[in-house]
Protein backbone atom coordinates (compact mmCIF):
# COMPACT_ATOMS: atom_id res chain seq x y z
CA UNK A 1 0.00 0.00 0.00
CA UNK A 2 2.87 2.35 0.72
CA UNK A 3 4.21 1.90 -2.81
CA UNK A 4 1.04 3.51 -4.20
CA UNK A 5 1.72 6.62 -2.12
CA UNK A 6 5.35 6.61 -3.28
CA UNK A 7 4.22 6.43 -6.91
CA UNK A 8 1.75 9.26 -6.27
CA UNK A 9 4.52 11.42 -4.78
CA UNK A 10 6.75 10.70 -7.77
CA UNK A 11 3.94 11.65 -10.15
CA UNK A 12 3.42 14.92 -8.26
CA UNK A 13 7.14 15.65 -8.47
CA UNK A 14 7.08 14.92 -12.20
CA UNK A 15 4.06 17.15 -12.77
CA UNK A 16 5.56 20.02 -10.78
CA UNK A 17 8.87 19.66 -12.63
CA UNK A 18 7.08 19.80 -15.97
CA UNK A 19 5.11 22.87 -14.91
CA UNK A 20 8.26 24.53 -13.60
CA UNK A 21 10.06 23.98 -16.91
CA UNK A 22 7.17 25.13 -19.12
CA UNK A 23 5.56 27.95 -17.13
CA UNK A 24 5.70 29.95 -13.95
CA UNK A 25 4.62 28.40 -10.69
CA UNK A 26 2.65 30.21 -8.04
CA UNK A 27 1.26 28.86 -4.76
CA UNK A 28 -2.20 28.14 -6.20
CA UNK A 29 -0.76 26.09 -9.05
CA UNK A 30 1.47 24.08 -6.74
CA UNK A 31 -1.33 23.29 -4.29
CA UNK A 32 -3.85 22.43 -7.02
CA UNK A 33 -1.38 20.25 -8.92
CA UNK A 34 -0.18 18.48 -5.78
CA UNK A 35 -3.67 17.65 -4.53
CA UNK A 36 -5.08 16.86 -7.95
CA UNK A 37 -2.30 14.57 -9.13
CA UNK A 38 -1.82 12.85 -5.76
CA UNK A 39 -5.48 12.01 -5.21
CA UNK A 40 -6.04 11.10 -8.87
CA UNK A 41 -3.26 8.53 -8.68
CA UNK A 42 -4.62 7.16 -5.39
CA UNK A 43 -8.15 6.98 -6.76
CA UNK A 44 -7.02 5.31 -9.98
CA UNK A 45 -4.97 2.71 -8.14
CA UNK A 46 -7.83 2.07 -5.72
CA UNK A 47 -10.34 1.54 -8.52
CA UNK A 48 -7.99 -0.81 -10.37
CA UNK A 49 -7.39 -2.74 -7.16
CA UNK A 50 -11.16 -3.01 -6.58
CA UNK A 51 -11.68 -4.26 -10.13
CA UNK A 52 -8.96 -6.90 -9.80
CA UNK A 53 -10.22 -7.98 -6.37
CA UNK A 54 -13.77 -8.25 -7.68
CA UNK A 55 -12.61 -10.27 -10.67
CA UNK A 56 -10.55 -12.68 -8.58
CA UNK A 57 -13.20 -13.14 -5.85
CA UNK A 58 -15.79 -14.69 -8.19
CA UNK A 59 -18.62 -12.28 -7.40
CA UNK A 60 -18.71 -11.07 -11.00
CA UNK A 61 -19.16 -14.59 -12.30
CA UNK A 62 -22.20 -15.13 -10.08
CA UNK A 63 -23.86 -12.02 -11.50
CA UNK A 64 -23.04 -13.06 -15.06
CA UNK A 65 -24.49 -16.55 -14.52
CA UNK A 66 -27.73 -15.15 -13.07
CA UNK A 67 -28.10 -12.67 -15.92
CA UNK A 68 -27.56 -15.39 -18.54
CA UNK A 69 -30.12 -17.69 -16.93
CA UNK A 70 -32.70 -14.87 -16.74
CA UNK A 71 -32.23 -14.05 -20.43
CA UNK A 72 -32.44 -17.72 -21.43
CA UNK A 73 -35.68 -18.20 -19.47
CA UNK A 74 -37.54 -15.38 -21.18
CA UNK A 75 -40.25 -16.61 -23.54
CA UNK A 76 -40.25 -13.62 -25.89
CA UNK A 77 -37.56 -14.20 -28.56
CA UNK A 78 -37.43 -10.52 -29.51
CA UNK A 79 -36.10 -9.60 -26.07
CA UNK A 80 -33.48 -12.36 -26.19
CA UNK A 81 -32.21 -12.08 -29.74
CA UNK A 82 -31.42 -8.56 -30.87
CA UNK A 83 -29.93 -9.73 -34.17
CA UNK A 84 -33.15 -10.90 -35.84
CA UNK A 85 -34.89 -8.80 -38.44
CA UNK A 86 -37.93 -8.48 -36.14
CA UNK A 87 -36.00 -6.13 -33.89
CA UNK A 88 -34.85 -3.77 -36.62
CA UNK A 89 -36.70 -0.45 -36.67
CA UNK A 90 -38.94 0.18 -39.67
CA UNK A 91 -37.30 1.99 -42.56
CA UNK A 92 -38.15 5.64 -42.86
CA UNK A 93 -39.66 6.80 -46.15
CA UNK A 94 -37.17 8.16 -48.62
CA UNK A 95 -36.74 11.90 -48.63
CA UNK A 96 -37.44 13.81 -51.82
CA UNK A 97 -34.48 15.22 -53.74
CA UNK A 98 -33.25 18.66 -52.62
CA UNK A 99 -35.36 21.53 -53.97
CA UNK A 100 -38.48 19.41 -54.34
CA UNK A 101 -41.36 19.93 -51.89
CA UNK A 102 -42.98 17.07 -50.03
Amino acid sequence: MIWIAVIAVLMVAGALTYLYLTSTLDANTVVATTLGVFFSVLLGCGLFAAAFFSSKSGYDQNVTDVTKSEIASQSDPIQRDFTTSATKPPRSPELPPPGQEC
